[in-house]
């Protein structure tokens, strides 16, 4: 009798990250759902569901579909992630509130909707979140701040479902090669941190554009979902790993200071 395959739901999945590895996981032998609103681009072979994440009751009716059809569902990867970028005392309300929707509120959703079906399965999730999350850049303060709360959210959510066989963590990725880039909205002010703003936006997307390939960062994740006894969290690539050292190492007001250098000057 074949085996059955093991079912991964992966969100955000029509590009960059998400795309890859809901991709990378079908082409290792599961069945894999990529929720996401647009169709994903390029070749694909994983099932594409248009399924936007703050859309609750379409969220809630997709996991039950999935698991009517294939019986269990595994693993869900919150991937789907939206950015911002200028300065803090002109965000708009409507920006402020949807980055804060999408980068955690649907997150923590899409976690509250799976645990009783991971519960069953003794499954995973895996919570993408960000070395931003651990070292904020400024001028990208409220990324930064949903980043934060992924990681912090998915350590003390680790500990509740522990006793029940699930796993949850978080994966740190640095600067990633993706289409992330182009959908960052980017906030104009009148003119007090405008110049500011574009040298830091411009250090931000040179350094997103020659960064790493979402391929490494797909494999990464694969990686962390074969773990029997995963960690908490995992910084992804070498060159973050060190900073992330270096963060819980030097000290704060160091820290700041090179962060400011780089982005704030």
């Amino acid at each position: 009798m074949e085996k059955k395959k093991k079912v991964i739901i992966v969100t955000g999945a029509s590009r960059g990250i998400g795309r890859a590895a809901a991709q990378m996981f079908f082409e290792n032998g599961y069945a894999v759902y990529g929720l996401s609103r647009t169709v994903p681009e390029g070749d694909f072979s994983f099932q594409s569901i248009l399924c936007d994440v703050t859309d609750y009751d379409a969220l809630e009716k997709t996991f039950q579909n999935i698991y009517e059809k294939e019986g269990s569902i595994d693993c869900v990867i919150n991937n789907a992630g939206w950015g911002i970028a200028g300065a803090v005392e002109f965000a708009s309300d409507q920006a402020v509130s949807r980055i804060l929707e999408i980068n955690f509120c649907a997150l923590e959703k899409s976690c509250r909707l799976s645990l009783k079906y991971l519960r069953e399965s003794r499954g995973q999730i895996i919570n993408v979140s960000s070395v931003a999350g651990i070292m904020p850049i400024a001028f990208q303060a409220y990324y930064s701040a949903t980043k934060a709360a992924v990681l912090v959210y998915s350590r003390a959510l680790a500990q509740e479902v522990k006793p029940y066989g699930v796993k949850v963590l978080a994966v740190l990725p640095g600067d990633t090669r993706t289409g992330f880039t182009a959908a960052r909205l980017t906030e104009t002010d009148n003119g007090i941190y405008s110049e500011r703003v574009k040298r830091s936006v411009a250090k931000m997307e040179h350094d997103e554009q020659t960064g790493t390939d979402p391929q490494k960062v797909a494999e990464a994740l694969y990686k962390v979902y074969l773990e029997n006894n995963p960690q908490t969290s995992y910084v992804v690539g070498f060159p973050y790993k060190v900073i992330a050292v270096l963060n819980k190492i030097l000290p704060q007001r160091l820290i700041d200071y090179i962060l400011c250098r780089m982005y704030a000057k």
